[in-house]
């Protein structure tokens, strides 16, 4: 059996406790980078990872709250980024003075704009793109049931970190190597971007919203908007581990008639009743959300192609208004009509 590798992770939320978890459970040497009040409850308690099968436990997580403690403890093979997307400038300034000495950083982010942001402090060969599949539910500070294992997915990093496939394997996350990262960051983003805003929103389930013929057709144009930004930059759909996103596409592509039914039982019915990321952000007030890394994207990089995005444009504006309070709530609470209205005005 070869070597353990070493990691560094950023953050024990949700992602960062169940890739760190798992490598550590099953023999890797991680450390973990944390704040200083969240560090002491995960030292204290543990992690855990539920799986359907098993449990995966680690007693004794090895925390730190300074990069330079972390980068004294020796030299890591690879680091793992999985913070939200609204951290990413914060942290990645932080590390600026330490640039030299960062190893290559896995970034298992939301979007597809974070790995420039992290190449133009750390060095463009710094950056690995990665992308998380598997559906994971936090459950407390270093505690994390897996919902639905599918899979990760890591740009080719021949030459930089050796192993790392086979590492993640090991600890049974299913990983799979991808040649065009673009072609996979862009293909999980329009896994991201279904019933994710909306529901946030009007304060709907993804079911409800895929079950709602206006709503429906509403989603449906703003992820045709995310699939024509994707051709006028060469960009392929692939799939994804445990995803089929071409078949995704193509149904998004198809006529309403024949979509809706089979969408709204594998997107809608697939989360069940589970609100999206978008939704637990704005309603537990954070005052922030990864909206803008998502849509927003679609309409920058529509913007620099020549591709309309008014659908994601009022998707990204209401939902960062309603994030930052500039917004009530109740605008379009449980109100379609009214929220199908004012984005076919604004388009």
């Amino acid at each position: 059996m070869s070597s353990p590798m070493r990691f560094l992770v950023f953050g024990c939320g949700a992602i960062g406790t169940y890739l760190g978890g798992s490598l550590a459970a099953t023999g890797q040497q991680v450390v973990f980078l944390e704040r200083p009040g969240v560090a002491e409850t995960v030292r204290q308690n543990g992690l855990r990872i539920q799986r359907k099968d098993i449990e995966l436990r680690v007693a004794s997580p090895e925390l730190v709250t300074n990069i330079q403690d972390a980068l004294d403890r020796g030299r890591f093979d690879a680091a793992i980024l999985a913070v939200k997307s609204f951290d990413t400038a914060a942290l990645i300034d932080g590390l600026r003075p330490y640039a030299e000495a960062i190893p290559p950083v896995v970034c298992f982010q939301n979007g597809v704009e974070n790995e420039d942001l992290i190449a133009s402090v750390l060095g463009e060969k710094t950056v690995i793109a990665g992308t998380v599949t598997t559906a994971i539910g936090r459950r407390g500070l270093g505690e994390v049931v897996v919902e639905k294992l599918r899979g990760v997915g890591v740009a080719d990093t021949a030459g930089r970190v050796p192993g790392l496939v086979d590492a993640l394997n090991r600890a049974g996350l299913r990983a799979k190597s991808y040649s065009d990262s673009a072609a996979m960051k862009w293909s999980k983003m329009i896994t991201n971007l279904q019933a994710n805003a909306s529901s946030a929103v009007l304060d709907m389930t993804p079911g409800e919203i895929f079950a709602h013929p206006e709503l429906f057709r509403l989603e449906m144009r703003m992820l045709r908007e995310a699939l024509a930004v994707m051709r006028a930059q060469g960009i392929l759909v692939v799939d994804l581990p445990g995803t089929p996103v071409k078949a995704l596409a193509a149904l998004i592509q198809a006529p309403a008639a024949l979509s809706q039914p089979l969408l709204r039982r594998a997107l809608g019915g697939g989360r069940g009743g589970k609100m999206p990321s978008f939704h637990i952000d704005l309603h537990q007030g954070r005052g922030r959300s990864e909206v803008d890394f998502l849509n927003g994207a679609v309409v920058r990089f529509g913007e620099n192609f020549g591709v309309a995005t008014p659908v994601n444009r009022f998707y990204n504006d209401t939902l960062t208004a309603l994030s930052e309070g500039r917004m009530p709530l109740e605008r379009y609470a449980h109100r379609p009509d009214a929220f199908i209205r004012d984005a076919l005005t604004e388009s």
